[in-house]
């Protein structure tokens, strides 16, 4: 074996311990990655030298804490970029409809304001970076949560205890797949407005949200065509920035 496929079956052995979610034994790593049980050994001893794999017990394998550093890496590396390329685009959304814009990030089961830029107005909404809500709450939180795929959604949705509370999400969260963004009146705070759109990577998944929020009084039939082409423009430069940025980085 080459290090070239050296290197395709240690990277096959870590998508199959993400793929199963669980604990396996050697043997089971062998047949899912198709090599004998000595060359599945052999790689696991070096990928747990490096922390991406961990024994539980004898023979027993899972994804290792180096995974997690990994992750957390990536992650800081997206935020930045991202935080980079939106926050012009964030000013002048701002600047144009005089409201205050919001970008959010996904953390689990929760969202994190990664940028906020408030308006001009002497009445305006302050949020302050760093601020976490849940998915479930909130137009920035939904906007994310709407298009993540079926299994994830029921995942996140398990702990609300409140049925009635729940079907209502679900039903929006089908609302919003239809029109593209998420209102919201009140949810988070009180007589506050929250106009949400998602922002998609190079590889079309919603990795975060941009948000207009401002006094309810201030939203009307007669600005919220305006609001939610500006919104949705905003959100879709984003993310074509996004893409070229990920794809000149890969040439």
């Amino acid at each position: 074996m080459n290090k070239t496929q050296t290197i395709e079956r240690a990277l096959d052995i870590i998508f199959s311990l993400a793929e199963a979610e669980t604990i396996l034994t050697v043997g089971e790593i062998a047949e899912k990655v198709a090599i004998p049980e000595s060359t599945a050994y052999r790689l696991i001893k070096t990928l747990e030298q490096y922390g991406m794999v961990e024994r539980k017990t004898v023979g027993q394998i899972s994804l290792g804490l180096g995974i997690l550093d990994l992750a957390r890496s990536l992650q800081q590396q997206l935020d930045r970029e991202l935080i980079t390329i939106a926050r012009p685009i964030m000013e002048g959304l701002s600047n144009k409809i005089n409201e205050t814009s919001i970008l959010c990030v996904r953390s689990g089961s929760q969202v994190i304001c990664v940028q906020s830029i408030e308006a001009r107005q002497i009445l305006r909404l302050s949020v302050e970076i760093g601020k976490i809500l849940p998915l479930y709450l909130g137009a920035s939180g939904k906007a994310i949560l709407a298009f993540e795929n079926k299994h994830i959604i029921e995942r996140l949705l398990r702990p609300i205890s409140d049925a009635s509370m729940k079907r209502s999400v679900e039903v929006e969260i089908e609302k919003i797949k239809k029109q593209g963004y998420c209102l919201t009146f009140g949810e988070v705070d009180t007589n506050i407005f929250g106009l949400a759109v998602p922002i998609y990577d190079c590889d079309k998944r919603v990795i975060a949200s941009l948000t207009v929020a401002g006094p309810t009084e201030r939203w009307t039939q007669e600005n919220r065509e305006e609001f939610v082409n500006e919104v949705v423009s905003a959100a879709s430069e984003i993310s074509k920035k996004l893409a070229y940025v990920s794809n000149a980085s890969i040439k």
